[in-house]
């Protein structure tokens, strides 16, 4: 059962779905969980699949689409700024803790690519999340100046930066938004030495098997500034104590990031490698899913 919900971060309206139970009894009490959904994705792909089938398992779900994209509002559109993705889940919690059939002591959160990074960074200071979850986590601060754990070299991040400036100058003066892709926009744009990450990711986003039309799978480029000054593992070691699930392919080119965060956990922590699984499949086949829904199902039982 999905219903349409909405919550504000500040002035921005959030679109929803509140995934609840197929028994639902809005007089019972019931542990909730907030996902959070990849980077130029939508609530309606995968964050929504997995949420559909938590909720079977009886934990009340809510996802969303995060400020500036797919249904939610603010300006300018296509936005990619961290900091307000991680205030977007604590306004989720915020929304949870309104419904009276939520036990606000049994809340968690889980997030599925760049949104694993932002479950982690939230969950080290929003104590109302008692335990998160990351699927194919790649944290959009590290993952910017290490693309894949490969460090990009200071000279290219400022490149970056004064591109950043010069568009941000340009704009202010009334030029047209300028925009990058997060995955490939069409085929000629791979060849055998496009990453799997990439690949794969036109393979979902850009065709029927994953493609949704609020997905827009571009962000501002004024976003990079943003990107390049967060960090969503930088407090790990000191303030993550609540446990920690890290599900990860092993044949992700991304498991470098959940190994980095299992690495700086000092707190309750597993790292669950779905074996022949890449970055993109944790999406959506289901003999990895299934086993990344019954990890999930028995590390939320914490709560």
């Amino acid at each position: 059962m999905v219903e349409k919900v909405s919550f504000r971060n500040k002035a921005v309206e959030i679109a929803g779905h509140l995934h609840l139970p197929g028994d639902f009894d809005e007089n019972e009490k019931y542990p909730a969980l907030v996902g959070i959904h990849p980077a130029g994705g939508v609530k309606e792909q995968t964050i929504g699949q997995y949420a559909k089938r938590l909720a079977t398992h009886g934990f009340v779900t809510v996802v969303y689409d995060s400020s500036y994209q797919g249904e939610s509002g603010g300006e300018p559109r296509l936005l990619e700024d961290p900091t307000i993705r991680v205030e977007d889940a604590r306004c989720a919690a915020d929304f949870l803790t309104t419904l009276p059939y939520v036990d606000t002591e049994r809340m968690g959160v889980f997030g599925i690519c760049a949104g694993g990074g932002y479950a982690i960074s939230a969950a080290q200071t929003e104590r109302r999340f008692k335990a998160v979850a990351t699927v194919s986590a790649a944290p959009m601060g590290e993952g910017s100046r290490a693309f894949l754990g490969h460090p990009s070299p200071l000279s290219e991040q400022i490149k970056t930066l004064e591109l950043v400036a010069q568009q941000r100058t340009a704009e202010a003066r009334g030029a047209a938004p300028a925009y990058a892709p997060f995955v490939p926009e069409t085929l000629e744009e791979i060849d055998d030495n496009t990453p799997d990450l990439l690949r794969e990711g036109y393979d979902y986003y850009r065709t029927a098997r994953g493609q949704h039309p609020n997905s827009k799978g571009r962000f501002l480029l004024t976003s990079m500034d943003k990107m390049y000054a967060f960090s969503a593992f930088d407090q790990i070691p000191e303030l993550l104590t609540q446990p920690l699930l890290l599900i990860a392919g092993s044949e992700a080119d991304t498991k470098v990031f959940s190994d980095q965060a299992y690495e700086l956990s000092n707190g309750p922590k597993e790292l669950f490698v779905v074996d022949g699984a890449t970055h993109i499949a944790m999406y959506d086949v289901p003999e990895y899913v299934n086993q990344a829904i019954t990890k999930m199902v028995d590390f939320f039982a914490v709560l």
